[in-house]
C-alpha cells in the first residue's frame, strides 16, 4: 500500500463515467491517473446507468497501467455507499470523497470500503482514499483529513465550490486561491501525502494554464487535476525534473555521500552553497525522474 500511495501522480483526469466512449481508452492521452466521475458529471436520474458503465469498465478493460479513482457522490447523498460497492467490486485503485471537511467524513468512508472488500473479495487495504477539499471548513482541518486514514493517499483542492464558499470566485489570477492552496500544501507534507490541485477550466487560455501549473508547480503541488488531454503535456513537462536539474541533483547526493564519510558538513557545488540540508531534495528530484521516466542512473 505504501508504494501505490506514493506513485506518480502529475495529472488526474476526470471523466464522466456514465458515458463509454469516454471511459473506455482514456488511457491513450497519458495521464497518470483517472477520476471517474460518479458525482456532478451524472443527473441524478442516471446514477445506476452511470454505476453499470463504471462497474464493466473497471471488470473488462485494461487501462495499460494508468490509476483508477472513482469519484463517489457526497455523503449527504442517497447514492455514496452504492457508488463505493460498485466501484471497489470492480477493482478500482481508490475512492474520492469530495465535500470533505472532517476527519470522520473519512472514516466513515473507509469502513464502507472495507466491508465492501470483504464482501467482494478483495485485499483488504487494497483500495486507497482521496479526499476532496471544497470548502472553508476543509481547509480549516486539512491536517486532521490527512490523518485520518492510513490508506489516504492525498487531498485535492475543489476550486468552484471552495471560492463560492468564500464569497468570491474563480477570477484565473489565482489571488482567490492562494490561502488554500498553501494551507493544503503544508497539510499534506506535515502528514505526508501528497497534494493535487484544482481544475483550470479556460481551455482556449493556455498561456494562463501553464502560468497556474508553474504557480502550483513552485508551491509544491504534486500535480493537477484536468479535464481535457491537451493539458496533460504542459503539466508532465512543467512536473518533469529538467535535465540540468536532475545533474545538479546527482552531484549534491554524490557530495554529500562522500563528505559526510570525510566528516565534511558544508561544502560547494556548482558554485553553490551546499550542506546535508539539500540531501532529500535532490534524492526526490531523481525520484521523480526516474518515476517520468527521464533518469536511468543509478543512484
Amino acid at each position: 500500500m505504501r508504494d501505490a500511495k506514493k506513485r506518480l501522480r502529475r495529472t488526474m483526469m476526470f471523466l464522466n463515467a456514465q458515458k463509454p466512449g469516454l471511459i473506455k481508452d482514456p488511457y491513450i492521452y497519458g495521464a497518470d491517473s483517472l477520476m471517474l466521475d460518479l458525482e456532478d458529471a451524472v443527473a441524478e436520474n442516471q446514477k445506476d446507468a452511470a454505476r453499470f458503465s463504471l462497474f464493466h469498465a473497471l471488470r473488462t478493460i485494461d487501462y495499460h497501467g494508468a490509476e483508477r479513482i472513482v469519484r463517489i457522490n457526497g455523503l449527504d447523498t442517497p447514492f455514496w455507499k452504492e457508488d463505493i460497492r460498485c466501484a471497489v467490486a470492480g477493482g478500482c485503485d481508490g475512492i474520492r470523497i469530495p465535500k470533505t471537511e472532517t476527519a470522520q467524513d473519512v472514516k466513515i468512508v473507509e469502513q464502507q470500503i472495507l466491508k465492501a472488500e470483504n464482501e467482494f473479495g478483495r485485499p483488504e487495504n487494497s483500495t486507497l482514499i482521496m479526499a476532496a477539499i471544497e470548502s472553508a471548513r476543509g481547509v480549516v482541518k486539512a491536517l486532521e483529513i490527512c490523518e485520518a486514514s492510513k490508506r489516504l493517499f492525498g487531498i485535492a483542492l475543489s476550486g468552484g465550490d471552495y471560492t463560492k464558499d468564500l464569497h468570491t470566485h474563480i477570477t484565473g489570477t489565482g489571488i482567490e486561491l492562494m490561502g488554500a492552496r498553501q494551507q493544503l500544501v503544508i497539510a499534506a507534507r506535515a502528514a505526508g501525502v501528497q497534494c493535487f490541485d484544482t481544475v483550470y477550466t479556460d481551455l482556449e487560455n493556455e498561456d494562463g494554464f501553464r502560468e497556474d501549473v508553474n504557480t502550483i508547480h513552485l508551491m509544491g503541488f504534486d500535480g493537477k487535476s484536468i479535464i481535457n488531454p491537451r493539458q496533460i503535456h504542459i503539466v508532465h513537462e512543467i512536473f518533469t525534473p529538467k535535465e540540468k536539474e536532475i545533474i545538479f541533483a546527482e552531484k549534491v547526493v554524490r557530495e554529500i555521500d562522500s563528505k559526510k564519510a570525510q566528516g565534511i558538513g558544508v561544502f560547494t557545488v556548482d558554485g553553490k552553497m551546499i550542506d546535508i540540508a539539500f540531501y532529500d531534495g535532490a534524492k526526490r528530484i531523481i525520484e521523480l525522474a526516474k518515476a517520468s521516466g527521464v533518469y536511468e542512473g543509478e543512484l
